[in-house]
């Protein structure tokens, strides 16, 4: 936390962009989930709503106050907790405002591949990016060459996904629709938003090539646990992170057998099917 950068609680980014924090800083959502307002004119769409904490309902209603503004659409990106926790609060301010949500819960609205949400000074078309989670969406700001990234890019640091090879096809997908910069899920804006991707992507092939190689470091092919590799490849990671990087590791290692290069064992023990696979 402390190597965060500041974040104001609320920030115009653009003519036609503000953020607004969730007030739920944390090591998992740094310094809180970012909730976007856009549009020039009366009427808004709304990026997420936070987990549900009083002082975001409270800095929304004194933006759109300032703004003269309600919010028509809001938009989620995920179902986690923390995008879509501040829902019923929203709803209870403005209960005029709709839920659009990929796989949507009852009462809500669904998105689509390619769907557009425009109010006055903003264009979004919907892309659908599962691997953080599998209803999760990314959104194209055409007016600004930008792109909403959700959770699967942050504004600092790497994010978690629940299957790798998806995640990766997702992040392909993303470095290609805009030129401009990213408005994260969590963190501060990214410059350029495909540069950031494309760093994404390679990071996660280097750590897939650690794994093959300390899978491969010892001469009779022994085999290891998930933990006994970060132990090795995120040695200088404090140990209090060494849970999660556990379970980016095992998306490796499901990825690398879906790819028949390694064998799970008994257990929890895995090892290389054949030196080839390195």
């Amino acid at each position: 936390m402390a190597s965060l950068v500041h974040l104001p609680e609320i920030e115009r980014l653009s003519p036609a962009c503000i953020r607004i924090l969730g007030g739920n800083p944390s090591k998992f959502t740094l310094q809180g989930t970012n909730t976007y307002l856009l549009g020039t004119g009366p009427n808004r769409l709304l990026i997420d709503t936070g987990e549900g904490k009083p002082s975001w309902i409270a800095a929304l209603k004194r933006t759109l106050d300032e703004e003269k503004a309600a919010v028509q659409k809001a938009l989620i990106t995920h179902w986690h907790h923390d995008h879509t926790g501040g829902i019923s609060q929203l709803l209870e301010y403005s209960p005029q405002t709709v839920i659009y949500k990929s796989s949507p819960a009852e009462g809500q609205s669904n998105i689509s591949e390619g769907q557009k949400f425009e109010v006055e000074g903003v264009t979004l078309t919907a892309f659908h990016t599962p691997g953080h989670t599998t209803d999760h969406i990314a959104f194209v700001l055409q007016e600004e060459d930008a792109l909403f990234t959700g959770d699967n890019v942050l504004g600092q640091g790497t994010a978690v996904f629940e299957d790798l090879g998806t995640y990766l096809k997702s992040l392909a997908k993303m470095e290609k629709l805009v030129s401009g910069r990213g408005y994260p899920g969590h963190g501060p804006v990214l410059p350029q938003a495909s540069t950031i991707i494309a760093e994404y992507i390679s990071h996660r092939y280097q750590r897939e090539q650690q794994v093959l190689q300390t899978l491969g470091s010892t001469q009779d092919n022994e085999s290891w646990t998930p933990m006994e590799l970060v132990r090795i490849i995120y040695r200088d990671v404090p140990e209090s992170l060494h849970i999660p990087a556990a379970n980016g590791v095992v998306q490796i290692l499901r990825k690398l057998r879906d790819e028949d290069r390694v064998v799970l064992e008994d257990g929890d023990s895995w090892r290389l099917k054949d030196r080839s696979s390195l």
